[in-house]
């Protein structure tokens, strides 16, 4: 069986379990959505300060889910026994990482559009032509978030404090990520970018892509280390 394959049924895997609970999809899109909520009252009902901050609490909100969504891709499993009947399989390591990564990464960014839409119809936001590279944006950003969210919650799944530990470890490290993407999304949604600009964006794309590539590379080359200890 190649490793594509067994990629994909452990990505497959995890959808489906999620589809059957739905614990870990209504709680990132409620608490996601009472971020974005709290986050406008907080700014007043200015509508330009409102546009110049949606950027920050798209992914404010989108960080605080994914934290949530990382945890519980590995606990559910721990507590069945169903993660070490994984790891005694024959199955290369790296693929149950990339795997868990793929589902991670689904439900991040269907989770990103459905905010991105509230946002833009709350804030009164025209996408005009960003929209295909707000999209880019928002999958290059939720997937570096999910390459350091699925390793760290890997590394903490074990521990007592798994739930302060995982946020404290893992933010230091993904800030360049959602910094980029924060700059990226202001260019394409900030007042006066309605049409979109590709020149301005463009570099805080290429950033991102960069971020995703080495995160990949270091995370999968690595994940063994972390599961068998």
């Amino acid at each position: 069986m190649s490793d594509l394959v067994l990629v994909l049924a452990v990505a497959h895997r995890d959808a489906r379990q999620e589809l059957r609970s739905r614990a870990v999809t209504v709680a990132t899109v409620f608490f996601s959505g009472i971020t974005v909520v709290i986050l406008s009252f907080a700014l007043g009902p200015d509508p330009d300060d409102l546009r110049r901050a949606a950027p920050g609490i798209l992914w404010v909100a989108l960080a605080f889910a994914g934290v949530i969504s990382a945890a519980q891709s590995y606990q559910n499993e721990l507590a069945e026994g169903a993660f070490e009947q994984l790891l005694i399989s024959p199955i290369p390591r790296a693929a149950i990482y990339v795997g868990k990564l793929l589902a991670n990464w689904l439900t991040m960014f269907l989770l990103g559009l459905l905010l991105l839409a509230a946002i833009v119809i709350l804030f009164d936001l025209p996408l005009g032509r960003g929209g295909p590279l707000l999209a880019a944006t928002l999958a290059s950003g939720t997937l570096g978030f999910s390459l350091i969210a699925t390793f760290y919650a890997a590394l903490t799944a074990n521990l007592r404090a798994r739930e302060s530990l995982l946020p404290v470890l893992m933010f230091p490290v993904v800030v360049p990520v959602l910094l980029a993407a924060v700059r990226a999304t202001e260019t394409l949604l900030g007042p006066g970018q309605a049409t979109g600009n590709p020149a301005l964006a463009g570099p805080w794309l290429q950033l991102l892509v960069g971020f995703d590539l080495a995160y990949l590379v270091v995370c999968t080359a690595i994940f063994h280390f972390v599961v068998e200890e």
